[in-house]
C-alpha cells in the first residue's frame, strides 16, 4: 500500500482533484470530516475544546459552532494553534485506523489523505509521497470569495493566515496546478495518478 499526503491551502481545488483520484481509484480520505467526526458531541474532542474555549463556541443543540470558533482561531494565531494542539492528535489517530484498514483490504491499492495543514502539523512525515495542490494567487482569492460568500479583504485574511503556497510547493514530491480549469486538472491527476501506480 502506497500512503500518499495530499495538501494546499484554501479554495485552490483539493476537493476535485481527489474526487479525480477516487474515480481513478485511488482510497481518498478527507482530514475535514475526520476532523468533525472528532469533535463531534459525546467526543472528548469537542469536551476539550470547550473546556479551551467555553460554552459559546457550542450551539443549543450540543454541535460545535464551527462558524463562531472559526472567528475566534482566524483572528488570533496563538488559539488557532491550541486548536490544532487538540484536533490534530486525534484526527491522525483517526487517519492512522483508515489506512490500516485500507491496507487490509487493497495491499497493492494507493490511500491518499487529503489535509489543509499537513505540512505545518508536520503530519506529511508519515506519507510515502506528497501532492501539493496549488493555483495562482489571484485565481484563488476569486475562488474563495465566490465560495464562501465574503469580501475580498476577509477572503486574503483567510489566506494569509495559511503557510504560503510557494513554501508549500517546496516540500511536495509532486505538483498539480488547478489554475488552467478542469480539463487541464483531471489530465494532470490522471498523469499523477500514473506516476503513483509505478511506485506500488
Amino acid at each position: 500500500m502506497l500512503n500518499v499526503g495530499l495538501t494546499g491551502s484554501i479554495a485552490v481545488g483539493k476537493s476535485f482533484v481527489c474526487g479525480i483520484f477516487r474515480e481513478l481509484g485511488a482510497h481518498v480520505l478527507d482530514a475535514d470530516l475526520t476532523a468533525r467526526e472528532v469533535v463531534e458531541p459525546g467526543t472528548a474532542g469537542l469536551a476539550n475544546i470547550i473546556e479551551e474555549f467555553g460554552s459559546d463556541v457550542v450551539q443549543p443543540g450540543g454541535t460545535l459552532d464551527r462558524k463562531k470558533l472559526g472567528a475566534i482561531v482566524f483572528a488570533d494565531e496563538e488559539k488557532r494553534k491550541r486548536l490544532n494542539s487538540i484536533v490534530h492528535p486525534l484526527v491522525i489517530e483517526k487517519q492512522n485506523e483508515w489506512i490500516r484498514e485500507c491496507e487490509v483490504n487493497d495491499p497493492d491499492g494507493i490511500a491518499i489523505i487529503d489535509a489543509a495543514l499537513m505540512i505545518e502539523s508536520g503530519g506529511y512525515e508519515r506519507f510515502d509521497k506528497l501532492i501539493v495542490v496549488w493555483c495562482e494567487p489571484d485565481i484563488q482569492l476569486a475562488r474563495l470569495m465566490a465560495r464562501n460568500g465574503i469580501s475580498a479583504e476577509e477572503a486574503q485574511k483567510r489566506i494569509d493566515s495559511q503557510m504560503p503556497q510557494e513554501e508549500k510547493k517546496k516540500f511536495a514530491d509532486l505538483l498539480i496546478d488547478t489554475s488552467r480549469g478542469i480539463d487541464d486538472t483531471r489530465s494532470q491527476v490522471v498523469e499523477t495518478f500514473g506516476r503513483l501506480r509505478h511506485l506500488t
